[in-house]
């Protein structure tokens, strides 16, 4: 396999289903939990920083007349509350999981200490960073670059709902070109807006590759972990 260790940087939105008028929709997570048991019967290792946009985000909060540092601590929490269902969807599928958060909470979570997070993953359970980073002003991409950055992993895999990165939206540019591989420089001088700008700096700094995927097409993060032509890699 290409990589050992992963951590996952999985969005709010992800777990939702407009449709069905469902914040968490059962069926994501029941498919979210059969693509990590194949990943873990691959031999990876795996971490997830889950954001919380299908719930609260801060930005929002602030456009609504909430103190800003107040809608990112809710939006913190919003996080947690997605960490636990993503556990408790993992562990129906069998797989042994902790969340572990940078707010303290013990009656819902282990705190983040990172010497124990590695040990977690060493023994084959699925680290889920909630809270993002504890402090506002900071987005779960820099929250998913920081603990990519601390657990020593092999590379951060963005889940989105395209195959790639694309010259433009390919949902509303059909001429749009996909990526294939793409250096760090070219991806700052193009603006292509992969991660924020805090996230993007510290994987280049640290020299942690990004790989961009379609996280709704199973299969693919398996894929991606076995180092398949499959959506858009970013390294030096």
């Amino acid at each position: 396999m290409k990589y050992k260790r992963i951590l996952l940087k999985l969005s709010g939105e992800a777990l939702q289903n407009k449709e069905k008028g469902l914040s968490i929709d059962p069926g994501i997570l029941a498919s979210i939990g059969r693509q990590f048991k194949e990943l873990i019967e691959a031999g990876a290792e795996i971490a997830v920083v889950v954001g919380g946009g299908n719930i609260f985000r801060g930005l929002a909060g602030e456009a609504g007349g909430t103190d800003r540092t107040t809608g990112d601590s809710m939006g913190m929490l919003a996080t947690v509350i997605n960490s636990l269902a993503l556990q408790s969807a993992l562990e129906n599928v069998g797989i042994q999981t902790r969340v572990m958060t940078a707010i303290s909470m013990p009656a819902v979570a282990e705190p983040f200490i990172r010497r124990k997070a590695m040990r977690h993953l060493e023994k084959g359970r699925v680290v889920i960073f909630g809270a993002g980073t504890g402090n506002p002003y900071f987005t779960t991409d820099s929250a998913a670059a920081l603990r990519a950055s601390e657990i020593g992993a092999d590379v951060l895999m963005k889940a989105t709902k395209v195959d790639g990165i694309y010259t433009a939206d390919p949902m509303k540019d059909k001429s749009a070109i996909r990526f294939d591989k793409i250096s760090y420089g070219e991806a700052l001088s193009k603006q292509l807006k992969i991660m924020d700008a805090a996230a993007f700096s510290l994987c280049m700094e640290n020299d942690i590759p990004i790989v961009v995927f379609n996280f709704f097409k199973e299969g693919e993060m398996l894929r991606v972990f076995r180092g398949e032509n499959a959506g858009t890699l970013v390294g030096h």
